[in-house]
């Protein structure tokens, strides 16, 4: 008893003093944070009274990290001070991003304030603050386009929550497997469940993994569902279908039919109904607009990339999908 009592003590005040250290290196964070804030509304009005761009911005920025590197270490160079100057101009009149700049970590404001749109860098800077990013996840997300992706799959029904967590395209460049190559279904569920961890932070926030190839029993036949994933944000089911060609009515009839399998055999009385994803490799807007995904607030398909698409290439999904919305209208 006595050795427990003590081993308990010990592990109070260790936690005591985890806690102290983690406080005081937020503090810390924070504090940096809005000194850099400071340094960057400093630089700009002394560049001709706060004018946005100055005839000797360059050369007062090489001086001014000069004098301070000399002074005060490293921490100071010139693209570190231009950060600063930029970080003041981006958050001078975004009054929400500028109430949680404290609680981010200067690492991570640098990749955020590079994003022109006032929106899109305000659920970045959300993101981080609620989901715990770190600055590798952050760059991957930004670079995958992860808030455009997401926002595509809500064109046609804004009221409908479970769109907040369907994107289109997924990018799925972490399972190392070469883009517009026929791969087995079984390859591809095997490379997710390799990669459960990356794929569930694409996937988005509240998913928890429940099982692969899961079996539902009817009276007459057995049937088994690629992936099965629960949010407990929805407080639903979300399960996945695999599929290593282009969508066919064939794929959403048999979703429809899972779906509906599952919220009678499976579904909780406390849980929402459950939703489908079909991951296909590309989609073809006839047959979106002529079937049940036209009006279904459960079944969804999303085209799936095994490689991490360029600006432009994003950019030309993100409009495929606006022509799919409009074609559907």
């Amino acid at each position: 008893m006595i050795a427990t009592d003590e081993e308990q003590f010990y592990e109070d005040v260790r936690f005591i003093l985890q806690q102290a250290r983690e406080q005081a290196y937020s503090s810390a964070s924070g504090i940096m944070t809005y000194t850099y804030w400071n340094v960057g509304r400093r630089i700009v009005e002394q560049e001709q009274y706060g004018e946005k761009k100055a005839r000797y911005g360059s050369y007062l920025i090489k001086n001014l990290s000069k004098q301070l590197s000399d002074e005060f270490g490293t921490g100071f160079s010139v693209a570190n001070l231009r950060n600063c100057r930029q970080f003041y101009l981006i958050f001078l009149e975004d009054s929400y991003g500028f109430s949680i700049v404290g609680k981010i970590p200067w690492s991570h404001l640098r990749s955020i304030m590079r994003i022109s749109d006032e929106e899109e860098r305000n659920f970045y800077l959300n993101e981080v603050v609620t989901e715990n990013w770190s600055v590798r996840v952050l760059e991957r997300n930004i670079k995958s386009g992860y808030y455009k992706r997401m926002l595509s799959t809500q064109l046609h029904d804004k009221e409908n929550k479970a769109l907040e967590f369907v994107k289109d395209p997924f990018v799925l460049e972490f399972m190392g497997i070469a883009q517009n190559i026929n791969h087995l279904e079984s390859d591809l569920e095997t490379a997710i469940i390799n990669n459960l961890q990356k794929f569930l932070l694409e996937m988005g926030k509240g998913f928890s993994f429940v099982g692969r190839q899961m079996r539902i029993c009817t009276e007459t036949t057995d049937f088994y569902i690629d992936l099965v994933f629960y949010n407990y944000i929805l407080k639903c089911f979300v399960i996945i279908d695999l599929k290593t060609k282009k969508l066919t009515h064939q794929d959403i009839g048999q979703m429809d039919m899972y779906v509906r399998m599952f919220d009678d055999l499976k579904r909780r009385e406390d849980d929402n109904p459950t939703i489908g994803i079909i991951f296909c490799t590309d989609k073809d807007e006839t047959i979106v607009k002529y079937s049940v995904l036209h009006e279904s607030q459960q079944i969804f398909a999303s085209k799936y990339m095994t490689i991490l698409p360029t600006v432009e290439e994003l950019q030309r999904e993100l409009e495929r999908n606006q022509l799919i919305y409009d074609c559907d209208k």
